[in-house]
């Protein structure tokens, strides 16, 4: 087996340092003018990558990130690992009897927040795909990519905004979160059908038996197999060192899911997911370890996956003003659009239906997890994906002073 040199190893570790220690900084720095960490860690990738280390220290730059090849895919293979981690964590977060408590309303407000954004995504980029840098040998699968794109919540974003705002046990607060899981849910279905039949996406059993056993694995594992995990839990919580045995096991399951839906032609991380969900919706999956996770995954490795975005690309070389214009200005409208609209269809005030339209525009994980996948699998070029990053950052750092405006628009 081959193995890494002395130089490749003193390489890795330099790289894993920096990125860790910028993340933190930046990430506090974030916390202290009260936005999500995740805009911090990204700010820290742009910093160290080739849009401001690479213009004014390129020396520094190369030997850290340009001169070792064999460092550089052990980092890819720590950057892979936890995006998959990042999305088990987003997936425990999705409590399914939530989603049924809201019933009817959520799953309306869900569909409509997505809806909206797809076709005016879908409509603008199947009309311009070169404009937009799209991959014109896939224009269909490359425009239904953008508008899903622009649909998706970041669930972890809205409920620290939500918890923030002192609304989150709120029934406004509970509507957001429970339309926003939704949202999370039927995203990653529909992405993972898109890149299955897609000629860049991953290889695969064919288009058929992707989405058959994508359908098939997902809709196991919210019912049989989030049956058979609650039968297991007890007896590890039992037997096993705690919380050694059970984290360990976790995070296996986690891997296998993901490796069987990469198997199957569908990106790991949405094996991670649905894994997550069915794990997290276990009353026998405790509070404290679910924190545990949270603590490990969210210091260690959603930092090096964040950090890492900002090493793909670069920000000043590849911006075009335009595109991102255009994918931020549509971005932000119809997202807000489609939440609002779907809370008025549901029989909400004005006031509360704008402060849905608010809460579900927020962004930040996911969305840039699915931009990097398309910018990698060639469906979309990289201002396309600044666009999307900037979208993020813009709807993050916004949502809360916009939800907080929608609140005190209620009060006389």
């Amino acid at each position: 087996m081959e193995t890494l040199s002395h130089q490749d190893v003193v390489n890795l570790f330099l790289q894993l340092a920096a990125m860790l220690i910028l993340a933190r900084v930046f990430a506090e720095i974030a916390r202290k003018i009260n936005q999500p960490p995740v805009v911090g860690e990204i700010l820290a990738g742009i910093l160290i990558g080739p849009t401001i280390l690479g213009n004014f220290l390129p020396e520094i730059h190369t030997y850290l990130f340009d001169t070792n090849v064999n460092s550089n895919l052990a980092l890819d293979g720590f950057v892979q690992i936890s995006v998959v981690l990042l999305l088990f964590i987003a997936g425990l977060e999705v409590e399914l009897n939530v989603v049924w408590s809201q019933g009817k309303n959520a799953f309306r407000i869900a569909v409509f927040s997505m809806l909206i954004p797809i076709i005016c995504g879908f409509i603008l980029a199947f009309s311009f795909p070169e404009f937009l840098g799209l991959n014109i040998e896939e224009p269909f699968v490359a425009s239904l990519f953008f508008g899903l794109s622009i649909s998706i919540t970041a669930l972890a974003v809205v409920a620290r905004i939500l918890m923030d705002l002192d609304i989150f046990k709120t029934q406004s607060g509970l509507l957001i979160i429970a339309s926003a899981m939704i949202v999370d849910i039927l995203a990653w279905i529909v992405f993972s059908i898109i890149l299955s039949v897609s000629d860049s996406g991953q290889e695969g059993l064919g288009v058929f038996w992707t989405i058959f056993l994508t359908l098939g694995f997902t809709f196991f594992m919210l019912t049989l197999g989030k049956a058979v995990i609650g039968k297991t839990l007890p007896w590890i919580n039992k037997n096993l060192a705690w919380p050694g045995g059970l984290l360990s096991l976790a995070l296996a399951t986690c891997f296998l899911a993901a490796s069987f839906t990469e198997f199957i032609g569908i990106h790991a991380i949405f094996g991670a997911f649905i894994i997550g969900v069915a794990l997290g919706d276990s009353e026998h999956l405790s509070e404290r370890a679910k924190e545990i996770l949270h603590q490990f995954i969210n210091n260690i490795f959603a930092p090096i996956f964040f950090v890492s975005i900002g090493l793909k690309v670069d920000f000043v070389e590849g911006f075009d003003p335009i595109i991102v214009g255009v994918v931020v200005i549509v971005g932000l409208l119809a997202k807000i659009a489609g939440g609002y609209y779907g809370a008025r269809l549901s029989g909400l005030p004005q006031w509360k239906s704008k402060l849905i339209g608010f809460g579900l525009n927020t962004r930040g994980s996911v969305d840039i997890i699915l931009g990097l996948i398309a910018l990698e699998n060639g469906l979309i070029q990289e201002p396309m994906f600044i666009g999307l990053v900037i979208l993020a950052l813009i709807s993050s750092i916004a949502s809360g002073p916009l939800m907080k405006w929608a609140i005190q628009d209620n009060q006389p």
